[in-house]
């Protein structure tokens, strides 16, 4: 039988007997006959309480050795799982992202994978070994320094491997039954989406979904690799996201695959700009170089009287006081009056392949909102995707009415195992 690469979240190693349920789900899969190569996160809340230390310690870390410090926690969780494995008769052997051959730039916090050298993963599997890989973490090619990948890198580090590796199949651990129509904390009647393609993923991935991470779809997208996301927690069977979901019998796809809502991001408004030629290009060459990603972009009517106009957009609210200070940086060339920032909003996204075919989805979309009373501030599309800016407060009410409008509730409540989701 083939590799199957598999990936535990942080919610499935959170402790010592849910190392050793993991090491047995490991076991049962080489017993099986399958090479298997693991990657693992950083137990429970490791990682966020070493981001909490480092910024009582500094209030301003250096990305180094934050670096440094966050690799510590995948670090623990791979070699106590080596442990029990070795304990259920397996050999097994821990190797960090350096080690596994993840090589990166040097963007310490957010670096990308630009090659992987997996000799000595391959030269484990060889050995009859299992290959247990430190998540979320590399090491710079310039530099040699440690990196790490950003929040959810060990999804992007699990898909990278099994892409390099050739793997059958990239499995995702978490702690619900795969992907769900909805966030089954948020919307309890939330029902299980058996495939999904990777654009549909994407999409979800990029307004907020937690379940998987969106440059981790990218790479297995690029590369055709079959992600199936399943639980730690029980034996059924994931959702498996692939290029085309309605290959094996599946005459169409449905309409809304799932609904979203996203509390990170900020709006800001640039207030009173001209409306003229390179107005536009000033201001988001100046947020380009500081390294800001955008989302939603709107632009008012100018008024007639000044020929001036207000601009809005979004931003990951990580970004919003780096956003803020190259457009002031960039004042003389903008011409602006001033500037607004809200971080009290809320992104909920519709998101499905059928709506290119099927007329109405905006329709019911909105029709659902103005009946639950909520406010839309920003409206963008694409071919598979309606997303609108809203308070965070009316968010909840949002997601829950969208969901019902196209049919997706289910007749029970979903089960969620433990954790956050990922």
């Amino acid at each position: 039988m083939g590799l199957v690469v598999q990936k535990y979240g942080g919610s499935s190693v959170a402790d010592a007997a849910s190392i050793r349920r993991v090491a047995r789900r490991i076991a049962e899969t080489k017993e099986a006959g399958h090479d298997v190569t693991v990657i693992v996160s950083a137990m429970g809340d490791t990682t966020d309480e070493l981001n909490d230390l480092a910024h009582k310690v500094s209030p301003n870390p250096p990305g180094r050795e934050m670096d440094m410090l966050l690799t510590a926690g995948e670090r623990i969780s791979m070699a106590l799982l080596a442990m029990a494995i070795h304990d259920l008769g397996h050999e097994a052997r821990s190797y960090t992202g350096s080690q596994a051959g993840l090589i990166t730039d040097s963007a310490h916090g957010r670096a990308r994978i630009i090659d992987i050298t997996p000799g000595r993963i391959q030269s484990a599997i060889a050995d009859g070994a299992i290959p247990i890989v430190a998540g979320f973490q590399g090491v710079s090619h310039d530099s040699k320094d440690v990196t790490t990948l950003g929040r959810g890198g060990s999804d992007t580090t699990a898909v990278a491997l099994a892409v390099a590796l050739k793997a059958e199949v990239c499995e995702i651990y978490t702690d619900v039954d795969g992907i769900f129509t909805a966030d089954p904390r948020a919307v309890g009647r939330a029902h299980k989406v058996d495939t999904i393609s990777y654009d549909e993923m994407l999409e979800l991935a990029a307004v907020g979904a937690k379940v998987l991470h969106l440059r981790c779809v990218e790479f297995a997208r690029r590369f055709g690799m079959p992600i199936h996301v399943r639980s730690t927690f029980s034996n059924a069977t994931g959702t498996w996201v692939v290029a085309d979901p309605t290959e094996g019998g599946t005459m169409e796809q449905p309409i809304i695959s799932g609904v979203a809502a996203d509390l990170n991001d900020a709006k800001i408004t640039i207030v009173s700009v001209k409306d003229e030629p390179g107005v536009a290009a000033a201001i988001f060459r100046a947020l380009a170089k500081a390294g800001v990603n955008i989302d939603m972009i709107v632009q008012n009517v100018s008024a007639q009287a000044t020929g001036r106009t207000d601009v809005t957009f979004t931003c990951p609210t990580a970004d919003m006081a780096r956003a803020l200070q190259a457009l002031f940086d960039a004042r003389d060339e903008i011409d602006f009056e001033t500037l607004t920032s809200d971080e009290d909003i809320a992104k909920v996204s519709l998101v499905g392949a059928g709506m290119r075919s099927n007329p109405g989805v905006s329709a019911t979309f909105f029709s659902a909102l103005s009946d639950a009373g909520v406010n839309i501030e920003m409206i963008s599309t694409s071919e598979i995707r309606i997303s609108v800016v809203t308070s965070a407060a009316a968010a909840p009410e949002a997601l829950r009415a969208v969901h019902t409008a196209f049919g997706l509730d289910a007749d029970g409540e979903a089960v969620v195992y433990a954790g956050t989701g990922r």
